[in-house]
Formats: structure tokens, C-alpha cells, sequence
């Protein structure tokens, strides 16, 4: 039976890849015929973890430290992943989010109580994190004269706004406005690019959390159309569908993946 999500040998990268929605889309990826996932994290241990999972359903794997929020370490990054595999990447999913490896105690207080420098732990990640690496990968994808796929997870946050993540809110919908600019630049090359956006997920440290206090779960889950988190694979899922070819007739898109927290038209 012909596996319509195949990625026909496809190299791929996926950022924040260690832990979380990250780790189950490299799984994902790895398990539908990519030529190697090359897996990210500011922590290497993280990535080696995950790449060792791969390895040992029989795929390739490649761990890779990088922060994204620094070009030379990108672009170090993807030269490393390119001679590892033999080819330019073919699949770029931009996952790693929230406010960076160290985040400030300041992002807890009104965006108008700090400034730039503490701003810039959610823009630095999320918006400038994805331009870097698209700007990494984009000459090679061109060069490749095959399809490429540029995926970019952002937050519903960055759809409906969230009351007190204004920056990361912002930085989020920066990184959709941006995708859908680049998937008008590259569609000529095959290119495509598009956003999933994504809403309370049951990561190991947010089902932490949840469990902790169930009311606060219920209040949570009142929102939700379907009454239970995301789970990570309900967005490999879908990240899935768009690195393979047939999602080949879309992009400039971006794709809810939120149990229904808020509606597209």
C-alpha cells in the first residue's frame, strides 16, 4: 500500500527538538521515509536522547546543538546536517518557541514594566529563530530543484492574542506573517511554507502542572470544543501531512491544531 505521507527521502531539520511536540515530530518524520532528521536543541543531551529513539526504530538521526537565536550557530547547525546526510535540507520545521534556554524572571511582569532586552527572550526564539533558519536552509532548497517544505509551529496566542504574552503573542504572529511572505517568495521552486498553530498541549511539563491542581484543569478545558489537551502527536500529525507531498497544492497557510480553542474560517 503506497504511504501517501512518504517524504521520498527527504533530509529534514526540526528545531526544539528534545523534549515535547518537537520530539514527536522528528519521530514522526523519521518514521515516513526522511532521509535523516537532523534534531535540535540548546541542550544536547536532549537531542542525542531523541536521535538515539530514531536510530533505534531503524531511521537516521543526527543530535545538534544550536541556539536559534544566533545565525552563525544556525548556519553552523545545517552545514553539519547536510554533510551528515549527503543533501541539503528538504523539510525545515521551525518548533523551538517559548522564551529561549534561560528565561527572565521579568517576562512575569507587564511588557510596559520592562524593554527590549527582556522582550527579545520571546522575539529572539520565535520570530528571529525562524528567519535564521530559514535563511539557512532556503539557498539549499533552491539549489536542490526539488520540492521543500518550510513548517512553522506558532501559538494560537499569536491568532487571538493572549492577555499578559503580548511579546510572545506579537513574535508568534510575526513568524505566521512571515511564513505566508516566504511561501509567495519560493512557491516558483516548489517551495511551500505554512504555520500550525497550536493551543494547550500535554507535554511532560504541562500535564505536570495540570495534574496539579484538576479545577484548574477543568476552567482550562471549558474552553476547548473537544473537552481534552493536544497531544504532541496531534501536531506531528499535521506537520506530517505538510513535509509530505500531499499537502503539495498548499501553502501560505495556517492550520489550527487547537481542539477547537478557536475556529478559522
Amino acid at each position: 500500500m503506497t504511504d501517501i505521507l512518504d517524504l521520498g527521502g527527504r533530509v529534514a531539520l526540526v528545531t526544539g527538538a528534545g523534549q515535547g511536540v518537537g520530539r514527536q515530530i522528528a519521530l514522526h518524520l523519521a518514521a515516513h521515509n526522511a532521509g535523516g532528521v537532523a534534531v535540535n536543541d540548546y541542550v544536547l543531551d536532549r537531542a542525542e536522547a531523541v536521535a538515539a529513539e530514531i536510530k533505534a526504530a531503524g531511521g537516521k538521526a543526527l543530535p545538534v546543538q544550536a541556539d536559534v537565536s544566533n545565525l552563525d550557530s544556525v548556519k553552523a547547525m545545517v552545514a553539519k546536517a547536510e554533510k551528515e546526510f549527503g543533501q541539503q535540507v528538504g523539510v525545515l520545521v521551525n518548533n523551538a518557541g517559548n522564551a529561549g534556554a534561560n528565561p527572565s524572571p521579568e517576562l512575569r511582569k507587564p511588557f510596559w514594566e520592562t524593554g527590549p532586552e527582556t522582550w527579545n527572550s520571546f522575539i529572539g526564539v520565535n520570530l528571529y529563530g525562524v528567519m535564521n533558519c530559514a535563511a539557512a536552509v532556503i539557498p539549499g532548497m533552491i539549489a536542490r530543484k526539488a520540492p521543500g517544505r518550510i513548517i512553522t509551529i506558532i501559538s494560537d496566542a499569536g491568532r487571538w492574542g493572549d492577555s499578559g504574552l503580548e511579546i510572545y503573542a506579537g513574535a508568534k504572529a510575526g513568524a505566521a506573517g512571515f511564513t505566508r511572505a516566504v511561501a509567495r517568495t519560493l512557491g516558483r521552486y516548489g517551495i511551500t511554507a505554512n504555520a500550525v498553530a497550536i493551543a494547550l498541549t500535554a507535554t511532560p511539563a504541562v500535564e505536570a502542572r495540570l495534574k496539579g491542581d484538576p479545577e484548574v484543569l477543568k476552567r482550562t478545558l471549558e474552553k476547548y470544543v473537544i473537552r481534552r489537551p493536544g497531544r504532541p502527536d496531534d501536531i506531528a500529525n499535521m506537520v506530517l501531512f505538510l513535509a509530505s507531498d500531499a499537502s503539495s497544492w498548499i501553502t501560505g497557510q495556517t492550520y489550527p491544531v487547537n481542539g477547537g480553542f478557536t475556529f478559522a474560517l
